[in-house]
């Protein structure tokens, strides 16, 4: 099938690589010219495991090509998904839906013959009708369907998710998009994935419910793991035991920090707008955004309160930017918020992570990046583990003791089992435990 991916971002560039890995031909377009250039000579814009030598077969076998020419990619094309931002909106937390808009106006023009239009990008409530609105007026005799099509997609895992997802969702109600939208989705059949058709509407907003509900369940064990603190319980302990349960599930009970991201911030305000706007409340979901925004800078003042309540003029080493491990994604991270409340106490900051530096400097000033762990600890006051990458569960920690100023480890992502890392001499503070 010939398939055209308008953006080529984060989901874009992902979904056009598997695509074009399960045997269709693929044009990733993006007005971007230094980003095709840069796919186009096989470099990758983005950190995902996997991507670039993903990419790299794509180009090899010419499935999967770049453009800027968004006229000559749909021409012909049997579908065109729609993968641009919906970043929040200044002002107000709707999501901005301008880039949605202007490629409904663009991709308008250019159809030719019977084409199904698929938004692939998280938008609100109603998108597909306002797309589909979009294109008629345009191009009036376009031969089209829109469909909704949301991702679910792991940053760090997203190939896996794409190529072996728990459901495919798609969302219409015409019969020739349904038809097509199965052909896209045919290799997946070998492995038994569900692919779950449901009305456009349902569709769009399953994305949002659903990481509503993932962004619950961790602001939910974050403050189970707070009173666990004060009554003497552990969290991990606790996550277990109602983990167990199947109607509850172990997955996202993990203490820390706070959710951040690309997703779980953005999409959980764009459904309280959208609650809103149809006068439908969304009780929970406004205490979980208020829980989390309040957690990140809370992680703060734990590390202030474990170096006696001052921190003015103290070295403090943060293990971990990006929001999750195996990422460069900095959007939102806790990180972010941690570092100013050190900063605003009087903090100096010194930083490693193995791959989100690039980023990190975009939006943390006054703090010193290092390429090794062991510089960053150096002479620290104490040292703040915030992101679990693989590359942190391991380390040396009698050499963690010796580089430390003052034997100070605060575990955010209580990836330490704390008598081993109290055998060595150091000194050690969980979440929840």
């Amino acid at each position: 099938m010939k398939l055209v991916m308008i953006g080529s971002g984060y989901v874009g560039l992902v979904s056009g690589a598997c695509l074009s890995d399960f045997g269709h031909d693929v044009i990733c377009v993006d007005k971007d010219t230094t980003k095709i250039e840069t796919l186009c000579d096989g470099g990758i814009p983005i950190y995902e495991p996997g991507l670039d030598d993903l990419v790299q077969s794509g180009i090899k076998s010419g499935r999967l090509r770049f453009t800027t020419d968004l006229r000559e990619a749909v021409a012909g094309a049997e579908a065109v998904f729609i993968a641009v931002g919906t970043p929040s909106r200044r002002g107000d937390g709707h999501a901005d839906m301008i880039f949605v808009h202007a490629a409904a106006k663009e991709i308008a023009a250019a159809l030719t013959g019977f084409t199904v239009i698929v938004n692939k990008s998280t938008v609100p409530v109603g998108t597909g009708d306002e797309v589909e609105r979009i294109i008629r007026q345009t191009n009036p005799e376009a031969d089209f369907a829109v469909v909704s099509n949301p991702e679910f997609l792991r940053e760090g895992a997203a190939i896996n998710d794409f190529k072996r997802p728990d459901r495919v969702v798609i969302g219409g109600d015409d019969a020739r998009g349904l038809a097509v939208m199965r052909q896209v989705y045919r290799p997946l059949a070998i492995g038994r994935s569900p692919v779950v058709e449901m009305s456009r509407r349902s569709a769009e907003l399953t994305k949002y419910a659903g990481n509503a509900f993932l962004a619950t369940k961790i602001a939910f064990i974050n403050e189970i793991a707070d009173l666990c603190e004060k009554v003497g319980a552990d969290v991990l302990q606790v996550a277990h035991g109602i983990g167990l349960d199947q109607r509850i599930g172990s997955k996202f009970l993990h203490p820390g920090p706070g959710y951040g991201g690309s997703c779980f911030p953005k999409d959980t305000l764009a459904l309280l707008k959208t609650a809103d706007d149809h006068d439908t409340p969304q009780r929970i979901v406004e205490a979980v955004v208020t829980a989390n925004d309040r957690r990140k800078r809370a992680m703060g003042r734990k590390v202030i309160d474990v170096l006696d309540g001052d921190v003015r003029g103290r070295r403090i080493a943060i293990l971990g930017l990006t929001f999750k491990p195996n990422t460069d994604d900095m959007r939102d991270a806790p990180s972010i918020a941690i570092v100013r409340a050190l900063q605003d106490a009087g903090a100096q900051i010194h930083a490693h992570d193995p791959v989100g530096v690039e980023q990190a400097r975009k939006v943390l000033s006054d703090v010193v990046y290092h390429d090794d762990p062991y510089d960053a600890l150096t002479g620290a006051d104490a040292v703040v583990i915030v992101t679990e990458w693989d590359a942190f569960r391991a380390l040396d920690l009698p050499r963690v003791k010796g580089l430390l100023a003052r034997p100070v480890v605060v575990d955010l992502r209580n990836i330490y089992p704390r008598d081993i890392v109290e055998a060595v001499g150091l000194t050690y503070y969980a979440v929840g435990r």
